[in-house]
């Protein structure tokens, strides 16, 4: 388990205090769960964030997707339709 050392806003450090104590309690190691539970939530919108542009990029890229190979329905089903 890594340990970091970080300094923030006052304000915000109360406010994240309060709802920890809400949600994880006051007992041992709540801040802790409280901090790795938010850490995580915000690797995964960076994350998130990152596919969406590199998803976004790839839409932008101009793919040929080749022209119509077939005249009608029947054709680009392999349907034959004979008249006899």
């Amino acid at each position: 388990m890594g340990t970091i050392t970080i300094s923030v806003d006052n304000e915000i450090e109360r406010k994240f205090r309060e709802v920890a104590i809400r949600v994880h309690g006051k007992r041992k190691g709540a801040l802790g769960e409280a901090t790795t539970e938010a850490l995580n939530l915000w690797v995964k919108e960076k994350m998130q964030e990152e596919i969406s542009r590199t998803a976004l990029i790839l839409m932008e890229k101009e793919y040929d997707l080749g022209g119509r190979h077939y005249r009608t329905r029947e054709d680009l089903h392999g349907r034959l339709t004979s008249v006899d």
